[in-house]
């Protein structure tokens, strides 16, 4: 199916509903959460997940697990979608929370069929080897570090949110601490016991994940540059260290390596 609301056909009796989506450049979903779970494909682009406990990058050739009942936004970034909307009786083993994954290209393939099925799909035959076949291959992904958490109080999740928003390589502690009227030792404490990391830590991955976007249309010493690295090498190391690829990977001129 292609561009069919999934409101149309959530009612069908099929555990896996594979949905087809083209978005404009810059396209947000507002919050909304589905019924079911949804693998979410972007097949090209970025797309920028946010719920109540995080924000997930999504490079392109990726995918994100959002779990059923999840409330959402998803900022599109010159993306076309291959979604799976899937009964969550039929996957108990759905991760609690997002989870952005890594495409293989047999699971791009079965992909790709699967959205040219109709919403009454055959359960025998081609059609229903690959809807159960795609669980599997879900089943085997592994979780991919492109997120930063949400705190869980409304001050800190504003400043955070803020921040993501507008990233900038010149704040530190103490004016955080004084945007949330606290002393910057008390303010560090309760960050890290919301967040599992120190603010310093958990601004410059947001930091990077900022980057991925950019890398769209920009040059990894242009990206390294707006988000306040002193050079492209040390960006570059800092990128590798996060995410364990580089950022030429995410670039779309001639040097990058997408493929």
């Amino acid at each position: 199916m292609k561009n069919v609301p999934l409101a149309d056909v959530d009612h069908v009796d099929r555990a896996v509903l594979p949905i087809g989506t083209d978005y404009p450049p810059g396209h947000l979903l507002d919050w909304h959460e589905h019924r079911r779970a949804q693998f979410l494909y972007g097949a090209t682009g970025v797309m920028v997940v946010d719920t109540a406990e995080g924000t997930w990058t999504v490079p392109p050739e990726r995918a994100v697990l959002i779990p059923p009942a999840t409330r959402h936004r998803v900022h599109m970034l010159g993306v076309s979608t291959r979604s799976l909307y899937v009964e969550p009786a039929a996957v108990p083993w759905w991760p609690a929370t997002c989870m952005v994954v890594d495409v293989p290209p047999l699971l791009r393939e079965l992909l790709l069929a699967a959205v040219e099925f109709g919403a009454h799909y055959s359960l025998s035959g081609r059609e229903g080897s690959i809807a159960a076949l795609l669980l599997y291959e879900i089943a085997e992904r592994t979780p991919l570090p492109f997120h930063v958490g949400i705190p869980a109080s409304a001050d800190f999740a504003r400043l955070c949110r803020a921040y993501l928003a507008a990233p900038d390589a010149e704040a530190t502690n103490a004016a955080w601490a004084a945007a949330t009227a606290m002393s910057e030792r008390a303010f560090t404490r309760r960050f890290r016991s919301e967040t599992g990391e120190s603010p310093a830590v958990w601004r410059a991955r947001a930091r990077l994940l900022a980057a991925l976007p950019l890398l769209r249309t920009a040059s990894v010493s242009e990206v390294g540059a707006r988000i306040g690295y002193a050079s492209p090498a040390a960006f570059t190391a800092a990128f590798s260290r996060a995410f364990g690829v580089p950022p030429s990977r995410f670039t779309t001129g001639p040097a990058g390596g997408r493929r």
